[in-house]
């Protein structure tokens, strides 16, 4: 029997940037009665509160729900409120390169886009994160932008080469990753594995980019069993598969 139920955010739970919607809202609150719950992803705290935690419901499941952003290099935990148990940040002279290199990479895979929506390179402390068109940027105008992960890839590829020390990931419908090297979701679920207690045997990860290059893919790599979705349409159905199982 299962332990844990992982999710990736956005494209798993929610689209990009969006909130869970009420269907889905009712699905967690409905799966954390039965089961712990953590959710791993490139965002940031504020954007996990926003997407995630204003829609839960706020009452004693929350303990088993587990939060780690910035691809698991934060880990945030519930007890009488949400305390942070660690955060992987970058140092000054880190964050300069890597902003610096992703410039460069945009430069070099002609991908600047002519109209943008916010920041582009965003420092989320522990992670660097390129949005292509912007961290405001409509849906619709990301889940048409590289919907096969091919404009990423090629940016990837040169980031790969400028910062090795490094790990890069694809994420979300228009963003690159950037994080410390060996602190990727594979890192977030052994840390989960160690603050919790509970073995990667015990755990399933559910998420939308589990393919090579993808952010979702050191879970599988850790040893998870995991589950490949197209979209949140699809992690409902497989939450109520999860519930029915566990009923």
């Amino acid at each position: 029997m299962k332990k844990l139920v992982i999710f990736d955010l956005d494209g798993t739970l929610a689209q990009s940037k969006s909130a869970l919607d009420a269907e889905m809202a009712a699905l967690l609150n409905q799966l954390l009665s039965h089961i712990k719950v953590s959710v791993i992803s490139g965002g940031n705290w504020p954007q996990f509160q926003k997407q995630v935690l204003s829609h839960l419901a706020s009452d004693e499941r929350l303990k088993n729900l587990s939060l780690l952003p910035t691809c698991g290099t934060q880990f945030y935990k519930y007890e009488k409120g949400w305390d942070r148990l660690y955060a992987e940040d970058f140092t000054a002279e880190q964050k300069e390169k890597i902003v610096r290199s992703l410039k460069t990479a945009i430069e070099q895979s002609c991908l600047k886009a002519e109209k943008v929506w916010g920041e582009v390179i965003e420092d989320r402390g522990s992670q660097i994160t390129f949005s292509a068109l912007g961290q405001q940027a409509p849906l619709d105008e990301k889940v048409k932008w590289d919907p096969d992960f091919t404009k990423r890839k090629t940016m990837k590829v040169i980031l790969d080469r400028l910062v090795p020390e490094f790990s890069v990931r694809l994420g979300g419908s228009t963003s690159i990753d950037v994080t410390k090297p060996g602190i990727d979701k594979a890192y977030g679920i052994k840390k989960l594995r160690d603050v919790i207690d509970i073995t990667i045997a015990e755990m399933i990860f559910v998420g939308d980019a589990l393919f090579p290059g993808g952010n979702d893919y050191p879970a599988e790599q850790a040893g998870v069993v995991s589950i490949r979705v197209r979209d949140p349409h699809e992690t409902k159905r497989v939450i109520e598969a999860i519930i029915a199982c566990l009923g």
